[in-house]
């Protein structure tokens, strides 16, 4: 069994690559394999995003991930800096920085570089989603 760190860096519907990461994550999972970490990273953020909606026939990957994340007890981390540039905040993020209200997904967590390094560092395997 082997250890893999997934790296997002595609939002949810302007290339495949964010919809390819998370197949990938599923067919890893399958096969028994553990997910140390997931790290969103630069457009990749846009993942957490509790505002996406997309049309009612079309797949919804925030809220896949979302599951996904929830179900398998996954570490999923948006890196901060892509993310408030991005205007993704959680919580501590909004208060932070005086906004009116958060908009990332509960499974999700934010964090810097240091856990991607920390990724690339304990895992067997890292793979890059990029568009």
């Amino acid at each position: 069994m082997s250890s893999f760190a997934l790296v997002i860096q595609g939002a949810p519907y302007s290339s495949q690559s964010a919809l390819t990461a998370y197949r990938y994550c599923e067919a890893v999972l399958k096969a028994g394999h553990n997910i140390h970490r997931l790290f969103f990273y630069q457009d990749g953020v846009h993942n957490a995003s509790g505002f996406c909606v997309p049309p009612q026939d079309e797949f919804h990957l925030p809220r896949a991930w979302q599951r996904l994340i929830q179900q398998h007890q996954i570490d999923a981390v948006v890196c901060v800096a892509s993310a408030l540039k991005r205007g993704i905040v959680d919580q501590a993020e909004t208060q932070r920085h005086l906004l009116t209200g958060s908009n990332m997904l509960p499974g999700f967590s934010i964090g810097g570089l240091g856990l991607l390094m920390d990724a690339l560092a304990n895992a067997d395997r890292v793979v890059t989603f990029a568009p």
